[in-house]
């Protein structure tokens, strides 16, 4: 429903019965809005209302206000789809009016968008992984490890173009790996990529080491050179030196790495890539992921690929690859018995979902042609909304579009984000803001932060005016006209305050 069908909707007191009827026939909603001279809403007239009046013998040219007064359901613009369902299964009802502060209808929600509802990025699981979770049942290989977590290792590092690769339990639990490999210890500076997921981070605390967080350049979104030169200028001057630097390839896009590594490579610290986002993804003809004397892939239920949960830990050089392996595993020494020498964690892969990976390994390629289209859908068909700005993919980066992103200008984006945020939610379809920065975040509270520039601090606008809109590669182009019908709504309503004050 866009914004003209929804003004359709809306008569007066004064509307006859015969024109209600009307009305209800040409927009086919089941309900129309009775507002009072001054916008608020009178009460609701449904198609009921309508057949009770005529088995009454009530003359068509009796207007609306000569109706039994009726009493209006109604929520805020605060007000959830769980809650709004919860107000129509208690009444038995299948729309419900949205009404601003002054009592004035802005939007009106329906059980049959709560009922299909679209996610920001749903896994998708096509034909090739039964076969392969298949054999692991038949053969018995359902424990961790097993001959699909060889293949799956294998298989991924040929596609990347990688040397070696070791099956995780989750990309978080490969960048922890990744940290002790390069030899984080406690008390150490570890730089990171401020705008990011939090799993980028929280294994610098599982080290005992101290994170510094790096602001966004705008070009990419991703970390900024101009920032990295200043924090290591920054940490030469206070001897801390990191240890590693975490770039993280943020929502399907690579950094600038020929800008980055030689910064890197200049005060001889090692770049863990964080690819969680990005498999798939390709820079200046390269697979995101293959810059980083480490680099990790995430395969979380949203993300490109999916084993449910997991990740996996990628290096050319294969000692680092067996040391992983080994840490993985409880760090056990190679005896009969259990022998242990030093810490290890729990952090392979099951055979199970190794199988499902390499079934979804064979389809990435057309996962990521999905998710461009969908990307290349939103921005065709809101080719005429000037206030937004899409996540820029510059000359030589080809993005997988994990998720399709964009921001507002102006100085009320931040307002107007919620405001959007709401209204989708409302309507059954998830979006979220762009990741809040980890130098905003209450956990990292006083670490230190470089932005890109003096008060330029780009990761904090980028969060402040940026949403991600439904990306799955299973969107369908129905559902994603509805989203985008209204995200056209949404965004009329933002631009005017009065409406959703």
């Amino acid at each position: 429903m866009n914004s003209n069908d929804f003004r359709a909707l809306c008569v007066q007191p004064d509307c006859t019965l015969h024109d209600a009827l009307q009305r209800m026939d040409q927009t086919a909603r089941g309900i129309l809005l009775v507002l009072w001279e001054d916008g608020r809403l009178a009460r609701t007239l449904t198609d009921g209302d309508l057949r009770r009046a005529r088995l009454q013998q009530l003359g068509d040219e009796l207007t609306v206000a000569a109706l039994p007064e009726q009493a209006a359901l109604t929520v805020g613009e605060d007000v959830a789809a769980p809650a709004v369902l919860a107000l129509m299964d208690a009444h038995q009802i299948d729309h419900v009016p949205v009404v601003d502060g002054a009592g004035r209808p802005v939007d009106l929600v329906l059980r049959r968008e709560l009922s299909q509802r679209i996610w920001l990025s749903s896994p998708h699981l096509g034909d090739e992984e039964a076969a392969f979770v298949e054999n692991a049942f038949q053969t018995n290989w359902i424990a961790p490890l097993g001959p699909h977590v060889d293949g799956f290792e294998r298989e991924l590092a040929a596609h990347v173009g990688v040397g070696h690769a070791a099956a995780l339990s989750s990309g978080t639990a490969a960048i922890h790996l990744g940290l002790l490999l390069l030899g984080v210890q406690p008390g150490d500076t570890v730089f990171c990529s401020s705008l990011t997921f939090v799993g980028s981070c929280n294994p610098i605390l599982y080290c005992g080491a101290r994170p510094v967080f790096i602001d966004s350049e705008p070009e990419t979104w991703n970390m900024s050179p101009v920032a990295l030169e200043r924090a290591f200028d920054w940490a030469r001057r206070e001897n801390r030196l990191p240890r590693c630097v975490i770039v993280v390839n943020l929502y399907g896009q690579s950094a600038d790495m020929d800008a980055l590594a030689p910064i890197c490579e200049n005060y001889g610290v090692p770049i863990l890539e964080d690819a969680a986002e990005s498999l798939g993804a390709r820079y200046k003809g390269r697979s995101s992921g293959t810059f980083g004397r480490l680099a990790v892939y995430s395969f979380n239920g949203n993300k490109i690929i999916t084993t449910s949960g997991g990740g996996m830990l990628v290096a050319d050089d294969p000692d680092l690859v067996v040391r992983a392996r080994k840490l993985a595993t409880q760090a056990r020494e190679p005896a009969r018995h259990y022998e242990h020498v030093e810490v290890g964690f729990n952090y392979r892969m099951s055979n199970v979902l190794a199988g499902i990976g390499r079934g979804q390994l064979r389809v990435l390629e057309q996962r990521v042609a999905q998710r461009r289209q969908v990307f290349d859908r939103y921005r065709a068909a809101l080719a005429d909304q000037a206030q937004l700005q899409w996540m820029p993919e510059p000359p030589g980066y080809h993005s997988t579009r994990w998720l399709t992103c964009f921001t507002l200008d102006g100085p009320e984006a931040a307002l107007k984000c919620d405001l959007i945020m709401k209204f989708l939610e409302r309507h059954a379809i998830e979006a979220r803001p762009v990741w809040k920065p980890m130098h905003l975040q209450p956990l990292f509270d006083g670490a230190p932060y470089f932005a890109h520039r003096v008060s330029v601090d780009v990761s904090a606008r980028l969060f402040e005016s940026g949403i991600c809109l439904p990306s799955g590669s299973n969107l369908t182009p129905q559902q994603q006209y509805r989203v985008i019908q209204l995200l056209r709504r949404a965004l009329a309503m933002a631009e005017d305050r009065h409406a959703l004050a």
